[in-house]
């Protein structure tokens, strides 16, 4: 468990929360990490846990990413996959997340052996009986890798078919610039006839333009990150007018360097715009906290008053595909009154 999970949060952390942007490989903490590669035979380059937490520390989003990928190779059965979940519910609970959309990215694990059909049933052994065990109801989100080739996501897709029953939607994650939208046109219009939602990262690192083409090109109704978004007030006006939810993560902005310090995020000039922002944790294990983590940086970083954080809270609902049928929109309804009531004690 990372440092910033061990400290109790103040109440105004723990509001009830959905976690839009998170990617579940992304959740894993050193010491699980050790005790998946003992049980797979796997010997780590690193002495222990505390040399291999020293090694969660970047100088940017490729050096986060080769780290990022190569700890991967401890994850190769159903129950590996399903204890990485579990433990990430675990502490999401604590964090106050009510509603997690967990990403995960099939071509890093098949690249190594692994079959999809492995992951998405170890994956979903933890999810299926989240919201019993943790409180916390799911949706599962299969992520394109965008430093590989159009022809590599097809294929994902396609493989992904038999098990479209616990997926809602595709994303698009891995190195940004370089790797436009539009390269994955036909993927996520395969995707679309399917019936899957649509989310993807864009202006993370890339520019407006990276924006833009996930809009237009892919379609996309949620943008994942949207950063410099505020560099174009035509983009602007459009995703206000448009209602398209950004899920933002600023302690991961922090820690690839996309932002020199909390107290530099957009965060409020962009919910000042209008925008529908939301606070999410990325790939918590590596960047030093969790959902709730995250809510108590920027609470303290940019002097967020409980009506503002209560607001993020809120949009973070209103942003979550719960609205597929009427359980889901029932528990959306649930989760926003819990947000209304909620007590601020600090």
């Amino acid at each position: 468990m990372s440092d910033a999970s061990r400290t109790p949060l103040a109440t105004h952390a723990r509001i009830p929360k959905a976690e839009l942007h998170l990617h579940i490989e992304g959740t894993l903490e050193p010491e699980l990490a050790f005790e998946l590669a003992a049980r797979n035979g796997i010997t780590l380059p690193y002495a222990d846990t505390e040399e291999l937490r020293t090694a969660y520390l970047f100088a940017d989003l490729q050096s986060f990413l080769d780290l990022y990928y190569a700890l991967m190779a401890v994850l190769i059965t159903e129950d590996d996959f399903e204890a990485l979940a579990d433990a990430y519910l675990a502490l999401a609970a604590e964090q106050g997340v009510r509603h997690a959309e967990i990403f995960f990215d099939p071509q890093a694990h098949t690249a190594r052996g692994v079959e999809i059909g492995t992951v998405v049933a170890g994956l979903h052994r933890a999810l299926a009986r989240s919201e019993e065990r943790h409180g916390i109801s799911t949706k599962l989100i299969m992520c394109f890798l965008r430093d590989q080739s159009a022809e590599s996501a097809m294929e994902t897709l396609e493989s992904a078919k038999p098990y479209l029953d616990k997926i809602v939607g595709v994303g698009l994650d891995s190195a940004e610039v370089g790797n436009p939208a539009s390269k994955f046109r036909d993927v996520y219009a395969a995707a679309g006839e399917l019936g899957l939602r649509k989310v993807a990262h864009a202006g993370e690192e890339g520019d407006p333009s990276y924006v833009w083409e996930a809009l237009d090109v892919l379609g996309v109704e949620r943008v994942d990150h949207g950063l410099r978004s505020m560099e174009d007030p035509e983009l602007v006006a459009r995703l206000v007018r448009d209602r398209i939810p950004l899920t933002l993560c600023p302690m991961s902005n922090v820690r690839l360097r996309t932002i020199d310090v909390l107290e530099d995020h957009p965060l409020v000039a962009m919910m000042d715009a209008g925008l529908l922002c939301t606070v999410n944790s990325d790939d918590p294990a590596y960047f030093g906290g969790y959902a709730g983590d995250n809510f108590h940086a920027v609470g303290e970083a940019l002097a967020l008053d409980h009506e503002r954080l209560r607001e993020l809270a809120r949009n973070s609902f209103v942003a979550s595909f719960l609205d597929g049928n009427e359980d889901d929109e029932r528990r959306r309804a649930r989760y926003i009154a819990e947000v209304e009531a909620y007590e601020f004690e600090d």
